[in-house]
């Protein structure tokens, strides 16, 4: 059977035929595109892989450093809505103290305030623990959010006992003195 014959005049031919081409490759790059998408790798993963956080040495404690680590209460602390902390000493840095709460163990570098009262600051910037005469409190840096407040050691629930006894009989207790020599 013969082909039957289009006359179309030149130019017209030639513009339909691009036409036709563009149409083709217009609906075939969309899908070679896709393949080359998922071919390739997530510069995201790749990002994510390099930014963790290589382990580092915390510095040598100063003896400044030395003596407020003396001056932390060790021990398991009972927190607001039965929560809890706990603060020991950390074997293998001396003068840092680790703070477990919850999964969370922070390795913390112990400061005496002006105040008297001491600061653990985590060495990675993520929390901050302030230990005052009557309570302590875990603070996440980042978002300016308490983690746990209300906390009390043994230490400090017997120095709250003891000023309520004493402003019962009038007297109040003198905070500083709890901080004058370190707690055992």
């Amino acid at each position: 059977m013969a082909r039957p014959q289009i006359n179309l005049p030149s130019a017209t031919a030639l513009s339909l035929a691009l036409s036709v081409c563009a149409v083709a490759s217009a609906q075939t790059a969309p899908a070679a595109d896709k393949a080359a998408t998922k071919m390739a790798p997530k510069p995201a993963k790749a990002a994510k892989a390099a930014a963790k956080p290589v382990a580092s040495t915390p510095p040598a404690a100063s003896p400044e450093q030395i003596e407020a680590a003396g001056r932390v209460f060790y021990g398991e602390y009972t927190c607001e809505l039965n929560q809890s902390i706990n603060i020991a000493i950390n074997e293998k840095y001396p003068g840092y103290v680790d703070v477990q709460h919850v999964k969370a163990v922070y390795v913390m570098k112990p400061v005496v305030s002006s105040t008297g009262a001491v600061r653990l600051e985590d060495v990675k910037g993520e929390t901050l623990l302030v230990q005052i005469a009557n309570k302590s409190m875990l603070l996440n840096t980042k978002t300016g959010h308490r983690l746990v407040d209300d906390c009390e050691s043994s230490k400090q629930r017997e120095w709250n006992a003891t000023a309520k006894a004493n402003q019962a009989g009038g007297m109040a207790p003198s905070g500083a003195s709890m901080f004058n020599a370190p707690a055992k």
